[in-house]
């Protein structure tokens, strides 16, 4: 059987589809095999510019370019110094792990996001922020996080922001 381009782009698809499927989010004792911390994870881009990979080294062809310092990044598989990552969109690749940092961030869902003074719907609105802006991400408690952008602060729903685990807005 000869490989063909149709093949290539009918593989490729294949493999895009399988890894922007949803995570299942880690029980406790699911555990990376080289750090040990829990996986899946939401990670940070720390650099403002870095190759996402077919696979993990250098030698393997760049699938993706990110290109937003500060990205929240879900981390789902580690191999030596390398880590399988997807964005929002579920697009991704394996990156270096230097790339990377535990700071905690993430992005604003909907069109436009009132931070709240506490975490209630009621409470008094401290900043709103627009789609795609990408804050610090603090505490969660009760549903509701603690973010940070450009010194502006506030509470959302953990609903409404994208790099939050279900377990950790519950906490």
């Amino acid at each position: 059987m000869r490989f063909t381009f149709v093949t290539a782009v009918l593989l490729a698809a294949l493999s895009l589809q399988t890894f922007a499927a949803a995570p299942a989010f880690a029980e406790e004792s699911d555990r990376g095999p080289i750090t040990g911390l829990p996986m899946p994870r939401f990670v940070s881009m720390k650099a403002s510019e870095g190759y996402a990979r077919r696979g993990p080294s250098s030698t393997h062809r760049i699938d993706w370019v990110f290109k937003r310092r500060n990205m929240p990044l879900l981390l789902v598989d580690e191999y030596g110094q390398w880590r399988r990552v997807q964005d929002q969109e579920g697009a991704g690749g394996w990156m270096h792990y230097s790339l990377l940092s535990g700071n905690r961030s993430v992005i604003v869902e909907p069109e436009q996001l009132d931070l709240r003074r506490r975490p209630s719907p009621d409470a008094r609105v401290s900043a709103r922020l627009k789609a795609g802006v990408v804050a610090w991400l603090g505490d969660c408690e009760n549903g509701w996080c603690a973010v940070e952008v450009q010194g502006a602060e506030g509470w959302a729903e953990a609903g409404t922001l994208w790099g939050v685990s279900p377990e950790a807005a519950l906490n």
